[in-house]
């Protein structure tokens, strides 16, 4: 989780989903906490940091009152979220993280900036560091008294960056546009001397002469008027070097134009819609590491999502971004030659070395990023490979797409979350969910449309999966947006109608059934078996009761933690919450039509309650049921009472309920499908 002080007050899950925090008071209280850093915050110190005079009659308890709604609210958005409000003496403290709280993490890019000698590297840092800013700092709280002080030290901090940048810029000849960038800033802060100067640098090497001299003598003019002071002998040296004409104050030669391009990361096609938390989380995981793996479903926008974190991060990689597509590789040779054919890497005079050897060479001294895209299939020898360049390339970093991690040691993996499609029937807060941004958009239709519940609908059929979004809207122009819906809920026919896509695709993006179907191949057949079987819950199921459906005919009991984790691992299969695993409708749809091609259909509903198929499984197996013994004492009575029903009809019994029960059920037998 991560929480957000410059600008207004901010909380996001890791995903980047925004957290609401109820009460002004709890949002004082967790402002309060986050401005003391990780410190903890004495109780007498809170109730006069959130009630002042008007304290009420039991301070104590109604912080207590306002902690315990803190940590209810970051609890319900993200497991592990109660957990960061610690109970410390003298009262309670935030533990966040070392890059948790945007301050932390401007903090940690502005002294990397100041220690980089390359002035290239350093205005990438900067800029990076200066686009954490939303606004004021604490906008919402910044006329309370706990947050003057580290309110006043941020906005300090976020002045000497933006004269660093300034600085930076003018080293790398950008004087034009930094003229038109500082106007503001210096008006807004006319005594910075730094800032000014820096303008005035700017402005002189514009051609814009008379407007840089013009430019202190304004702030001579306020200093005499105002303090009594002259302007400080830096300054006035610039001031002197101007009115001379000095040749150190002209521009810099500009950089000779590279022999060869430092990247082969392609323009972008179309707008990265709903991506932006994601790209600037990977940028900060790429920073503080040197491996980061991007994981996540099939189509979900692994790729795009790289490329963009490419192009923002390339300032910062002087010798490249390279991106290394191996989709077409079989694994089959070395894993360092299609890194070698892509960096032009030259075969040395004399004996020919390993491939991997030359890499490893040719990358020594260099800083640069390597993007490796689409590693799933061949993960092994991408791993080995991996970890012998990071260990022989200290300027390297190393950004990973795969539908699993690499597994190596100081990989960071992020798992990158489909587009959010909201909870609610209101079309306002429907049109900012960033999965029907992206469908109207790729649809060409107006966000006023009528039939934006519609859309909505589409979206969550489709798991918000950007991919199969953007299959979908090809349908539009043919079907209309409620024909499309309607069709979707309809699992099988999800697969016909997500067939056609741009010519340029690659072929394992051209239809929906075509991702899923890139995974599958990559599976052992003990973890198909274990997804068909899955497959027969719609609303997911615990791990117990999969450890109950999904055993037997070649797979043991004890063999479904692992297996179902190697799915997780995947992305096949996905948490619900804390404590219940389920399959996304399309992955699910196509497991299902996967178990009738295997001679199985399936016998439990997918809304059956998973607590009813232990004692189903045990009974046909002459095991204790209810009535029997002692797996009769722990059952609930509703579902005592559905066994009986169903031991006296002979296990054909149907449940009473109308709703979240089954509407598959077909045959007898085990409820273990295939």
């Amino acid at each position: 989780m991560r929480f957000g002080v410059l600008g207004p007050l901010a909380v996001w899950t890791d995903s980047g989903a925004p957290v609401a925090i109820p009460g002004r008071k709890v949002r004082a209280l967790l402002a309060d906490l986050l401005v003391h850093e990780g410190r903890a915050v004495s109780v007498d110190r809170l109730v006069a940091d959130l009630w002042g005079e008007s304290a009420p009659a039991d301070p104590g308890a109604a912080v207590h009152v306002r902690v315990s709604q803190l940590r209810r609210a970051l609890a319900g958005a993200e497991a592990g979220g109660r957990d960061l409000v610690v109970s410390q003496p003298p009262g309670y403290a935030l533990r966040s993280g070392p890059d948790g709280v945007d301050a932390a993490r401007f903090a940690s890019l502005a002294a990397e900036a100041r220690s980089a000698g390359d002035p290239r590297t350093r205005a990438g840092l900067l800029a990076e560091a200066l686009e954490l800013w939303r606004g004021p700092a604490l906008a919402d709280f910044a006329d309370e008294e706990f947050a003057a002080v580290a309110v006043a030290r941020w906005e300090e901090q976020r002045l000497a960056a933006v004269e660093a940048y300034a600085e930076a810029r003018l080293a790398l000849g950008e004087h034009g546009d930094l003229a038109a960038d500082l106007a503001e800033a210096v008006a807004e802060h006319p005594y910075r001397e730094r800032l000014r100067a820096a303008h005035m640098r700017a402005l002189y090497r514009a051609g814009r002469v008379t407007e840089a001299l013009d430019s202190y003598q304004d702030l001579r003019r306020r200093l005499a008027d105002e303090l009594g002071l002259d302007p400080g002998p830096e300054l006035a040296a610039v001031h002197r070097s101007i009115l001379a004409g000095d040749p150190a104050e002209e521009a810099p030669a500009a950089p000779a134009r590279p022999v060869r391009p430092t990247t082969n990361v392609p323009a972008p096609l179309t707008e990265l819609i709903g991506r932006e938390h994601a790209v600037r989380r990977v940028r900060e995981l790429l920073t503080a590491g040197r491996l980061v793996t991007l994981t996540g479903a099939g189509g979900v926008g692994k790729t795009s999502v790289a490329l963009a974190v490419a192009r923002a991060a390339a300032s910062g990689f002087p010798d490249g971004t390279w991106l290394v597509d191996l989709t077409t590789w079989d694994g089959r040779g070395d894993a360092a030659e299609p890194v070698l054919s892509v960096l032009s890497v030259p075969d040395p005079p004399g004996a020919p070395a390993p491939a991997a050897e030359r890499l490893a060479a040719a990358l020594g001294e260099r800083r640069a990023l390597l993007l490796l895209d689409n590693c799933e299939h061949v993960i092994e020898p991408v791993a080995d490979l991996v970890a012998a360049l990071l260990a022989a390339a200290p300027g390297l970093r190393v950004l990973a797409t795969s539908r699993e991690p690499l597994r190596l040691r100081g990989e960071a993996r992020w798992e990158l979350p489909p587009l959010e499609v909201r909870d609610t029937d209101d079309p306002p807060r429907l049109v900012e969910s960033s999965a029907v941004r992206l469908f109207l958009s790729r649809a060409g239709l107006d966000p006023a449309t009528e039939s934006l519940a519609d859309v909505a609908e589409i979206c969550r059929r489709l798991d918000g999966i950007p991919l199969a979004l953007e299959l979908a809207a090809t349908r539009v122009p043919a079907l209309g947006v409620a024909e499309l819906a309607s069709r979707l809920r309809v699992p099988r026919e999800r697969f016909g109608l997500l067939g056609t896509a741009p010519r340029d695709a690659p072929a394992r993006q051209r239809t929906l059934a075509a991702v899923i179907d890139w995974s599958w191949r990559l599976l052992s057949e003990p973890e198909r078996t274990v997804l068909r079987r899955l497959s027969v819950h719609s609303g997911g199921c615990t791990l117990a009761a999969a450890e109950v459906v999904c055993a037997g005919d070649g797979v043991a009991a004890g063999e479904v933690l692992d297996l179902v984790a190697r799915l997780a691992d995947r992305s096949l299969v996905v948490r619900a919450d804390p404590s219940r695993f389920r399959l996304l409708e399309s992955v699910a749809a196509y497991c299902l039509d996967r178990l009738r091609e295997a001679g199985r259909r399936p016998r439990c509903a997918a809304g059956t309650p998973t607590t009813t198929w232990p004692w189903r499984r045990r009974r046909r197996g002459g095991c204790a049921g209810p009535g029997s013994g002692s797996g009769w004492a722990g059952w609930t009575p509703r579902r005592r009472t559905c066994a009986r029903r169903r031991r006296r009809s002979g296990g054909r019994a149907r449940p009473r309920r109308r709703y979240g029960w089954p509407a598959r059920l077909s045959g007898t037998g085990s409820c273990a499908a295939a």
